[in-house]
């Protein structure tokens, strides 16, 4: 039985266990243990990382466990995440794999003070499930298992040292400073040793990354054999490359030496085919404006952009393999292992679906899938614009979910009416009187046919399309407000070239895009 009798006046029930419990942690051998497992984890993750930079970069253990975290998350988080925090998501899940690890890594070097053998069974353990996360992603290599082995193979002996003979406790107080020196001395010589490796790993890492972005600025891409026409010259109608959104599961960007790149069809066709990046611009390059967005784009969000485009029509290519009866799907896999399955109707439909080997007339950045991505004018991206692509496979829907469709997303993505207001930002304030209020709107495959704007409860009035849209870019608009002094209300719809005007209901991107009209507030002062 418990007594609940209090105790002396002036102390805390449970303090003295408190107390005893708090001295044990800040006990100078409990915390040099936990320093020894941190150093034995960082030099062991130095050793992956080199040796993952000598056989290939996504071999890493952080990547690999970062991409199988990715890959188990659910859908709702993976959307938070997008739009809570944009591009940063993938930095700020590699520090919380880092925290995470910083973490066990010291519990480790605690358990080693009194068991040292289990400690260090449990660090090579680590390294068996980090392999086993790495070989099981879609595109590991054979030896991909071995920087995760490797990194719990040396956090072990590492672990062993700092813990056993170099950091262990004398059996007289005589013995502490000369105890603690042996241990700082190990420490130091592990820490040095593990900035040491870690550097010589990130040098070749950027050696590597400067060699494949000389191999691109190498490349001269032939004209056009079918040029777009005259850019349009309306300020905001192009994204500039370095602002063109990008939303994707890639930890780190997959260099591919363009080289060795091949591109596979295959599958369900008469006659499989395999090119390289020569023979693929032998066979004529294409130019067009296109408007691409992600699916994950909320009503008025930013993952939405416009450029000239650059490729070799795919429909071509299909028919020279020869689709076979019954392939109803066009499976697109990239270097990195991810999936996206096209309708094979719509790359067949007469639309401009193409393998895109240029941006505003240079090859592609990496982030936008260099040497070669699909682009499908009119789906979102996740069901028909693969970045760093290297297979086409001719399938069924009954018989193979891509990526996003395991996840619950739709199979077939056309790309919803909408539209933004980019002018003035959400709560503004603006001077009374005529106010310049402007955005875009797209349908594309479709068109916009016409875009209204609504000022508080008042009625839609139509604004002003801008010349220059196509039907599968977005259309510019603008329109003069007479704005009164106070708080006001401005909301925008479109109608597409089919006559149906974008939903007034709100949807979540879930699972085949966001509807609702976009609606903010502002003050005319």
């Amino acid at each position: 039985m418990t007594s609940t009798r209090p105790g002396p006046a002036g102390t805390i029930p449970g303090g003295p266990a408190l107390g005893r419990a708090a001295m044990r942690i800040l006990n100078p051998g409990t915390t040099r243990s936990a320093a020894a497992g941190v150093l034995a984890a960082a030099a062991g993750s130095a050793a992956a990382e080199l040796c993952a930079a000598l056989l290939r970069p996504e071999s890493s253990p952080l990547i690999g466990i970062g991409s199988t975290v990715i890959d188990a998350t659910p859908t709702p988080a993976k959307e938070y995440a997008v739009r809570t925090f944009g591009a940063y998501d993938k930095p700020l899940l590699l520090i919380a794999m880092a925290a995470v690890l910083v973490l066990l890594a010291g519990g480790l070097g605690m358990v080693a003070r009194r068991r040292p053998r289990s400690a260090q069974a449990a660090a090579a353990a680590l390294g068996v499930l980090a392999a086993a996360a790495v070989v099981s992603r879609p595109a590991a290599a054979p030896l991909d298992a071995v920087p995760s082995l490797l990194a719990g193979a040396v956090a072990a002996v590492v672990l062993g040292l700092l813990t056993g003979p170099l950091g262990a406790p004398g059996p007289a107080a005589a013995t502490v400073p000369a105890d603690r020196r042996r241990f700082l001395l190990a420490a130091g010589a592990v820490a040095g040793s593990s900035l040491a490796v870690g550097g010589v790993a990130a040098t070749i890492r950027v050696l590597t990354s400067g060699s494949a972005e000389r191999a691109r600025e190498a490349i001269t891409l032939p004209p056009p054999v079918q040029p777009a026409g005259p850019r349009n010259t309306t300020p905001g109608f192009y994204t500039p490359v370095t602002d063109f959104y990008r939303v994707d599961t890639a930890l780190t960007l997959p260099r591919v030496d363009v080289r060795q790149w091949r591109l596979r069809i295959h599958g369900m066709v008469d006659r499989p085919l395999t090119l390289d990046f020569e023979q693929l611009l032998a066979r004529g390059l294409i130019e067009r404006d296109i408007t691409l967005n992600c699916v994950s784009n909320e009503v008025g969000g930013p993952y939405i952009g416009t450029t000239r485009w650059l490729g070799v029509p795919l429909a071509p290519l299909l028919r020279q393999a020869g689709v076979g009866p019954g392939a109803d799907q066009v499976v697109a896999r990239s270097a990195d292992g991810m999936t996206l399955g096209t309708p094979v109707e719509t790359v067949l439909d007469g639309r401009d679906a193409m393998l895109a080997v240029g941006m505003d007339g240079r090859p592609l950045p990496p982030e936008h899938g260099f040497p070669v991505r699909m682009l499908t004018p009119g789906v979102y991206g996740y069901a028909g614009s693969c970045k760093w692509i290297t297979e086409l496979e001719l399938a069924r829907f009954a018989d193979f979910d891509p990526y996003w469709v395991r996840r619950g997303w739709a199979r077939h993505a056309p790309v919803r009416t909408a539209s933004r207001i980019d002018r003035p930002a959400p709560f503004a304030e603006v001077a009374a009187g005529t106010v310049a209020v402007a955005g875009v709107a797209w349908a594309q495959g479709r068109g916009i046919r016409a875009v209204e704007l609504q000022v508080d409860d008042g009625p839609w009035q139509q604004v002003e399309l801008l010349p220059g849209g196509g039907a599968d870019t977005w259309v510019q608009w603008r329109y003069r407000w007479q704005a009164a002094p106070g708080g006001h209300r401005l909301r925008v719809r479109a109608t597409d070239g089919t006559g149906r005007t974008q939903p007034e209901r709100r949807a979540t991107p879930f699972p085949d895009g966001a509807t609702g009209w976009h609606t903010l507030a502002v003050t005319a002062t």
